[in-house]
């Protein structure tokens, strides 16, 4: 059975609580991503800045954006997956939810994400290995 630490992305971009909004909006568009976990200073995820987050922002065309911070606009809590969960469980949660990625976890510490187009790549990788496997078996 797959698991979450199976197609999880180590490489995760992620914020502090205290970071700028606008900086935490640039990372979004910068790194092509939709949405960045929020940690502390010991990595335990703290809450999720997603695009959908941020979209208040047009509210504040002239106000005090500029003093605004990510706690300002995060998702609290987040729902998030431990690194053993069952990949097929955090599939679910995506197609449910609607969620775009989810944060993966280890004791409450960021360790990973997965997100829509990595369960996409895992399908195909699978569909690939059956055909290879199938090929192998005809060819015996």
């Amino acid at each position: 059975m797959l698991r979450a630490k199976d197609v999880m992305r180590e490489d995760v971009v992620n914020v502090k609580k205290d970071t700028p909004i606008y900086e935490a909006v640039r990372l979004l568009r910068d790194n092509h991503i939709t949405g960045v976990p929020v940690v502390d200073d010991d990595m335990a995820l703290i809450g999720i800045l997603s695009e959908k987050d941020v979209l208040s922002l047009l509210f504040y065309a002239y106000g005090d954006e500029e003093q605004k911070v990510v706690k300002d606009f995060m998702t609290q809590p987040p729902i998030c997956f431990d690194q053993e969960e069952s990949l097929l469980n955090v599939c679910d949660c995506l197609i449910m939810n609607g969620f775009r990625r989810v944060p993966i976890t280890s004791n409450g510490r960021l360790v990973g994400i997965i997100s829509r187009a990595d369960l996409i790549d895992c399908i195909l990788h699978l569909k690939r290995a059956d055909s290879e496997m199938l090929g192998r078996q005809v060819n015996v």
